[in-house]
């Protein structure tokens, strides 16, 4: 019943979305002589905040047309390599270029599209042959194309590294830490020729009982019947994967929302004062942003629920546990592939240490083959998005990747 409420709910907001958008607009056309009396621009103000807070959002575009080499602006294109049931192999080529590594973006799937990661694919791209795992919406994949567990998830991860070839690099952020680790220790027990050099962790759940978070702590707080009888929901008979049983976008993205309410909130308030005195770019900014949080995903609910198991309540990688096709993935395995963790100071969905966590349990590798990273005063989201991220991180990824071609 919660999918078809949250469906009843979202078209009716639809429409009052419509209409704030119009009353707005005509509340702020300079033709109107009412938007120069009464606070006419202060009600368009507020009617464009609520437009935007409750406007239906889909998949967003990339939207990276070029990139810029030794000065030169370069034409980039997105090109399907594979296409899989729950999610397809992404390049960014950009036109007339071949030089520099291949690089592996391993997006989340934790509620939001790959597109999250647009500042991270902008940045790595002028040195880089940049992929990405582009993942699907649940809700639009057919029952008849079989499920997706965290099993298919690895599987998915080393079969798109063998479509890159030798000499690949990867890259995760938060969720699949796990699963890039554990395809990389699958895939250096079966001494597999396509393993990547370097494998970059950032702020991931190697082992949440270091610095535990609140999202960690809802996770161990509640036994794993509690989510499967609670927030596993059907999806309805309007979507392509009608029948399917997910977790759905819209409880991750209220649960995210809840965590930091205050600051959306602020967040919001700042936007309206923006408008009102016509800072349209600073009010662009955050309806930009918005825009990307906002647009949310389903997982299918037996991923969700594996990962709410393996990782959050047995922490079964760090232990020793992980099974990946009921064998054991052993971290020992892995004795070449140059790893790289990287955390953020102020992170609250992966507090210091958890992906830290992967280069004390690699016994295999050599101390040079390891290094870690502290971005000072960043937050989850700045790790790979942003300022920091640009001037202050991606150099040190950079650095590591050339460092090990």
């Amino acid at each position: 019943m919660i999918y078809n409420a949250y469906e009843m709910q979202r078209s009716w907001l639809a429409g009052a979305s419509a209409l704030a958008h119009s009353s707005a607009e005509f509340l702020s056309n300079p033709a109107n002589p009412f938007a120069y009396f009464g606070g006419g621009e202060i009600l368009a103000s507020a009617l464009n905040v609520f437009a935007h807070a409750s406007a239906p959002r889909g998949k967003p575009a990339f939207g990276l047309d070029h990139t810029l080499i030794d000065g030169e602006i370069v034409p980039v294109r997105e090109e399907i390599v594979l296409q899989k049931p729950f999610g397809q192999l992404k390049r960014f080529v950009r036109e007339g270029v071949e030089t520099g590594p291949k690089l592996l973006i391993v997006a989340p799937m934790s509620g939001h599209y790959a597109t999250l990661l647009r500042g991270t694919v902008e940045r790595m791209l002028p040195k880089h042959d940049v992929y990405i795992t582009d993942w699907r919406d649940a809700r639009n994949v057919p029952l008849s194309e079989g499920h997706f567990d965290l099993d298919d998830y690895v599987d998915y991860l080393i079969e798109f590294l063998e479509v890159l070839g030798p000499g690949a690099h990867m890259l995760a952020v938060c969720q699949p830490s796990v699963p890039a680790y554990a395809a990389v220790a699958v895939m250096s027990a079966a001494k597999n020729k396509c393993l990547p050099k370097t494998l970059t962790l950032m702020g991931g759940p190697i082992d949440t009982r270091k610095a535990p978070t609140s999202v960690n702590t809802l996770a161990t707080q509640r036994p794993h019947s509690w989510f499967a009888n609670t927030v596993i929901a059907t999806v309805p008979y309007s979507y392509p994967g009608a029948g399917r049983k997910v977790y759905p976008g819209f409880l991750q993205l209220a649960g995210f929302m809840s965590m930091n309410l205050g600051n959306h909130m602020m967040s919001h308030w700042e936007m309206f004062k923006h408008l009102v005195v016509g800072d349209d770019d600073s009010a662009d900014a955050t309806k930009d942003f918005y825009d990307e949080y906002r647009s949310v995903c389903d997982m299918t609910a037996e991923f969700y629920l594996q990962t709410i198991d393996v990782v959050f309540q047995r922490h079964a990688l760090p232990d020793g546990e992980y099974l990946h096709r009921g064998e054991k993935v052993d971290p020992k395995a892995i004795i070449k592939v140059a790893l790289l963790a990287i955390e953020g100071e102020r992170d609250d969905i992966s507090g210091l240490g958890q992906t830290k966590a992967a280069l004390e349990i690699s016994t295999g590798l050599e101390a040079n083959l390891k290094r870690y990273y502290m971005a000072e005063g960043t937050g989850h989201y700045g790790i790979f998005n942003g300022s920091k991220w640009r001037e202050k991180i991606a150099p040190v990824v950079e650095d590591w990747i050339a460092s090990h071609d």
